[in-house]
């Protein structure tokens, strides 16, 4: 079914309508500007992949900018008290300040980046265009290239790691990779899911106690009870695409969210769903919702388009919505140290209050 996207572009909002796209990654503003309509397009190949697929020819690193700061980051984490952001043109950017200042990492790549993920305060991955798969072993500062498939013309878009071992990737046309020995080699197991039409795969979280889960393109869904050896498919509360997937503190309990503002919350693994209605002082939030974050204290953070910002403390059940007047779309949201939110997306790093209004305001 075909439903209204609002969309932005360099010239402004439009709309459009949405069903399986099918061209290809053109805009540099993928997952942040484009969250939903463009997050989920471009080719995949079935091949199996290892390391040895990797080109012969030595790697171009990132361009060094003042910028890149306030340029199009699409994700941001934790690696122990550091923060780490990547975003286009290869752009990783570390913080061990709670965001005042950043640095500019070494990275073996110009392509966007699009997910990273960190196991501890060293081991690191990130994800991206040409379906690469970067790796840090000092905690984001220097990066190592350890796939890359560049017939696939598609991007990676999620990277989730058990251990220091197992991690896998999800991506463009039903991608799912997977590693056992910490990314030597990555093999394509994208038959593991019950994705015949090869829909979208957009992000991957653990859900406590329960096991893996999958969102993406058209509402579609997988759930895996055994972190990832066998998959089954859910059957999903919506049929617009999804781009997010966040387990709570509660275990079974899983939050998903994607185009117009739709969010759902299931208390038994995605067995079964309920929406969640999410008011604004306009009325129901009609933005698209992009990322998100569990944090420390047990609240949830969900960020999406036009600067929404919205919080829940009772693990999903009900959430607060702030719009913030700058209304640039976000990408992704992390807490620092304090509790203020890390936000990224179009014009960058972005420092708000607890509630993700501006510091100093309510």
């Amino acid at each position: 079914m075909s439903e209204p996207v609002m969309r932005r572009t360099p010239s402004g909002l439009t709309v459009e309508s949405l069903h399986k796209p099918t061209f290809r990654f053109q805009s540099p503003l993928a997952k942040a500007l484009s969250l939903f309509s463009v997050l989920s397009v471009l080719a995949i190949a079935a091949a199996p992949l290892t390391a040895s697929a990797l080109a012969a020819d030595a790697p171009v690193l990132s361009i060094q900018s003042p910028k890149a700061v306030s340029s199009l980051l699409l994700d941001v984490a934790h690696a122990g008290k550091r923060l780490v952001a990547v975003g286009d043109r290869g752009h990783i950017l570390y913080s061990d300040d709670n965001g005042k200042s950043w640095t500019q990492a070494k990275v073996p790549t110009r392509q966007m980046l699009t997910s990273v993920y960190f196991l501890d305060d060293k081991k690191g991955w990130a994800v991206g265009h040409d379906a690469q798969i970067l790796a840090s072993e000092d905690g984001g500062v220097t990066w190592t290239q350890q796939f890359e498939d560049l017939q696939r013309e598609a991007p990676l878009l999620d990277i989730w790691f058990k251990d220091a071992n197992t991690g896998f990737a999800v991506g463009a046309y039903g991608a799912l990779l997977s590693t056992r020995d910490g990314g030597k080699n990555w093999e394509d197991v994208s038959d593991r899911l019950d994705n015949e039409d090869q829909y979208h795969l957009n992000a991957i979280g653990a859900v406590k106690d329960s096991g893996l889960f999958v969102v993406g393109e058209a509402g579609s869904m997988f759930r895996s009870a055994d972190w990832g050896e066998t998959w089954e498919r859910v059957e999903g509360p919506y049929e617009g695409s999804l781009f997010g997937v966040l387990g709570t503190a509660e275990p079974g309990v899983v939050i998903a969210y994607g185009l117009r503002g739709h969010l759902f919350r299931s208390a038994d693994f995605g067995s079964t769903w309920e929406t969640v209605p999410l008011k604004t002082s306009n009325g129901d939030l009609e933005f698209g919702l992009s990322g998100g974050a569990l944090l420390p204290d047990g609240s949830l953070v969900v960020v999406g388009h036009g600067g929404s910002v919205l919080k829940s403390t009772d693990s999903g059940r009900t959430f607060k919505v702030v719009n913030r007047s700058d209304r640039m779309s976000l990408a992704s949201v992390i807490a620092d140290e304090k509790g203020n939110l890390i936000l990224v997306g179009q014009g960058g790093v972005r420092v708000a209050s607890p509630t993700g209004a501006e510091l100093g305001q309510l």
